[in-house]
């Protein structure tokens, strides 16, 4: 039986811009029967996420509205890589903005696509270490966050409890267990 092959992109249109993400039809040639099929990605900034824990060993989540879930979500902090920037610069500036706090110590310790089914964005995921409030949380546009300081022997609770479901939170947080395995 042979490995799986790429598909030949024949041609990209973008379909709709959506402020956050466009949504563009690419049509493929299947490597198998050279059938031409029509599949559809969302193209959007790399994105980050970061766990910052303080000086004391909390963690420092957010609790804000998602619209998709309808729900209020639990969180570590994360957004959008501006473009021109650097991953780590918006790990840093997403964690000021979204949670008052800055850090002593900023590591990646992860990259990872969101879903290779329909994104082709990255996700950076980082460790901040030695946080400490530093000023005001300093939402922008249509964010709204509130703080949270979780001890870091909790998170296993919320995890399991579906408190904490967002998949890429949790991307994050394994990324930093196997950080600290090193």
């Amino acid at each position: 039986m042979p490995g799986a092959r790429r598909w030949e992109v024949l041609a990209s249109e973008r379909l709709q811009d959506c402020a956050v993400f466009s949504v563009s039809r690419l049509l493929s040639r299947s490597p198998r029967d050279g059938g031409e099929h029509a599949f559809f990605r969302i193209d959007a900034s790399d994105w980050v996420n970061v766990v910052p824990i303080t000086t004391a060993g909390d963690l420092v989540l957010i609790r804000q509205y998602r619209h998709g879930a309808g729900e209020i979500t639990l969180e570590i902090p994360g957004g959008m890589v501006d473009p021109g920037e650097r991953p780590a610069a918006a790990a840093a500036r997403e964690l000021l903005e979204e949670t008052g706090y800055g850090a002593a110590e900023l590591s990646e310790i992860g990259r990872s696509n969101p879903n290779p089914a329909l994104f082709g964005n990255r996700l950076h995921s980082f460790v901040a270490r030695g946080c400490e409030r530093v000023g005001e949380v300093r939402n922008e546009g249509n964010e709204e966050t509130a703080v949270e300081l979780v001890p870091r022997a909790e998170v296993t609770r919320l995890v399991r409890g579906g408190n904490i479901d967002h998949a890429l939170v949790l991307a994050g947080l394994y990324y930093l267990e196997l950080f600290e395995r090193g």
